[in-house]
């Protein structure tokens, strides 16, 4: 299902938004700014950016920041999302925020990673993490 594309989601809002965080990341040790952005099914979009901290491990990631926008929101599920970098080829969440995604999205939600130049490509949820941990891991049968 994994799609690759050449041209900018510049007509889409969600991108657009993920684009705008981007530029608000707090960047001063790797200077690789990464915003993100996800639409609930109420239609509203959360936007997230990269916090980064001189101890590394404490930064915040830009998906983890939509997330936690969307849940302050009182929204607790994902239709899809967006990621931007600048960067040579589309940047995917790292291993902990697809972790993060799965448990707001189902299987078959879209993430779409761009670069600022335009390319994107577009993988599900799933796709993403396979093999996921998820609540049903949790039940005792």
């Amino acid at each position: 299902m994994s799609k690759k594309t050449e041209h900018p989601m510049s007509e889409s809002p969600l991108m657009d938004a993920a684009r705008a965080v981007r530029e608000k990341a707090y960047v001063p040790y790797s200077d690789f700014k990464v915003g993100a952005a996800i639409r609930a099914p109420s239609g509203a979009i959360y936007s997230g950016c990269n916090v980064e901290n001189v101890a590394y491990p404490e930064g915040t990631c830009a998906e983890a920041g939509a997330i936690a926008a969307m849940a302050a929101a009182g929204e607790y599920r994902i239709e899809e999302v967006a990621v931007i970098a600048d960067s040579p080829a589309p940047v995917p969440p790292c291993g902990g925020c697809r972790q993060k995604l799965k448990e707001f999205a189902a299987g078959d939600v879209k993430v779409t990673m761009a670069t600022t130049d335009g390319k994107t490509l577009t993988m599900t949820v799933a796709e993403l993490l396979p093999g996921a941990f998820g609540a049903e891991h949790m039940e005792r049968g």
